[in-house]
């Protein structure tokens, strides 16, 4: 079993706004698709079950950086998007949280009787998943949310999440069909929590012994240590701070969109004559559809793309998500008839940010960014979760370049 590693998600409540929840809808949708044109089902699947992967997600989509909620808010948005399309990119979403995730066997029986995979199998893995994590495995976290990502092919993920009330805290579990080959003997890909030290799991490799016990109603019940490969830690706190960015890393992004003769580089590599804040977010979109596993060690940094409803770390501005969706919506809608140009722009810029990381390594001055974003806020429509209306736009400084600690690329 690969494990993907552990995290802290702080239970948050709250909701998505209306505004914010048909953005990641769309946004979702095209990352998906994107994924699925470039790299296939197999791949987007691979990447759902990967926890790094699926927090940077939720981040450049304008969720909070590292609550529960980024969860049931991704898996909705893109349950919502993905499906009226299902019978294109061949990916189907069933379940969901509370109620939906009773619908999941009906939902999977009617995608089998759509594609002629087995439902009945189907159904099978998605109870034993939800027993084995809820049940076998003893940390103290009790699910809420059950999805069930499944192909045309018959591959699946599933992501589900558990609430520990006594911790507030909450536990994401990822499953992946192809690096399962037991359900019995260490099945998943990832389990994402806080790590609560040894727990009960009845499902690791070693717990055999613990198995052939209760088989035969035995007393022994051994407790196992599950071993971790990653950690990520989510912190409590709810705003982002500079140690949870890699500043390299977003420096990179910051000096393609800002820096003038790089800025004008990457436009041309999109064929479009985009605004330094606009480039900004699809260069973090970019990285996200194509990036590899080690880029999401950060999931932060992806926050920088178009804030968070909170206000964490900046108003989401609207102005900007609605021109990175356009952008992207066309281009891929422009691959679907054969030009394919700006789809390989967007690839061709997350390897150009690479290479500047690689070869000038410029480091963001984190607060003069954070200074930056709210400076331009209005003029973009920036907008959080307690507003009772849009922002309303009023002139601000010109998008000059933000602050971060810049070599002299071009001397």
């Amino acid at each position: 079993m690969k494990r993907s590693g552990f995290a802290d998600l702080p239970l948050h409540g709250g909701h998505v706004p209306a505004w914010l929840a048909e953005r990641m809808r769309k946004l979702g949708t095209a990352i998906a698709e994107a994924v699925v044109h470039h790299y296939g089902q197999a791949e987007f699947l691979s990447r759902m079950a990967d926890p790094f992967w699926f927090q940077a997600l939720g981040s450049v989509m304008g969720m909070d950086w590292h609550s529960s909620g980024i969860t049931t808010s991704v898996l909705g948005a893109l349950k919502r998007g993905v499906n009226p399309r299902a019978h294109e990119l061949g990916i189907y979403f069933c379940g969901g949280r509370g109620k939906q995730s009773r619908r999941t066997p009906e939902e999977l029986l009617a995608v089998a009787d759509r594609t002629g995979i087995s439902g009945d199998s189907l159904v099978r893995s998605s109870r034993l998943t939800a027993k084995i994590d809820n049940n076998a495995i003893g940390d103290g976290f009790q699910l809420y949310l059950h999805s069930f990502i499944v192909t045309s092919a018959g591959l699946w993920t599933v992501v589900q999440q558990g609430m520990n009330d006594a911790t507030g805290m909450a536990r994401r579990y990822h499953w992946h069909s192809p690096t399962v080959r037991d359900f019995t003997c260490e099945p998943h890909t990832g389990i994402v929590g806080k790590n609560e030290g040894v727990i009960l799991n009845l499902v690791d490799r070693r717990a055999q012994p613990a198995q052939d016990a209760l088989l035969s109603i035995a007393r022994q019940n051994p407790d196992v240590t599950i071993a971790e490969a990653r950690r990520l830690i989510m912190p409590a706190h709810h705003e982002v701070r500079a140690r949870d960015v890699d500043l390299e890393r977003l420096g990179a992004v910051l000096a393609v969109s800002y820096e003038r003769d790089l800025r004008d580089f990457a436009s041309l590599l999109l064929t479009e004559n985009l605004g330094p804040r606009t480039l900004q977010t699809l260069a973090l979109v970019a990285e996200v559809i194509h990036g590899t596993p080690t880029r999401f060690s950060d999931p932060a940094r992806f926050s920088f793309a178009l804030g968070g409803k909170d206000g964490h770390p900046f108003p989401v501005p609207l102005k900007t998500y609605d021109e990175s969706l356009g952008f992207l919506r066309n281009a891929l809608d422009r691959a679907k008839l054969g030009d394919t140009e700006k789809t390989d722009g967007l690839k061709r810029l997350e390897r150009m940010v690479r290479a500047v990381e690689n070869r000038y390594r410029p480091s963001a001055d984190f607060d003069g960014v954070l200074a930056h974003e709210h400076a331009i806020s209005p003029a973009l429509g920036g907008r959080t979760v307690r507003d009772d209306r849009r922002s309303r736009p009023t002139p601000a400084a010109p998008d000059k370049t933000p602050a971060f600690r810049q070599l002299s690329l071009f001397q």
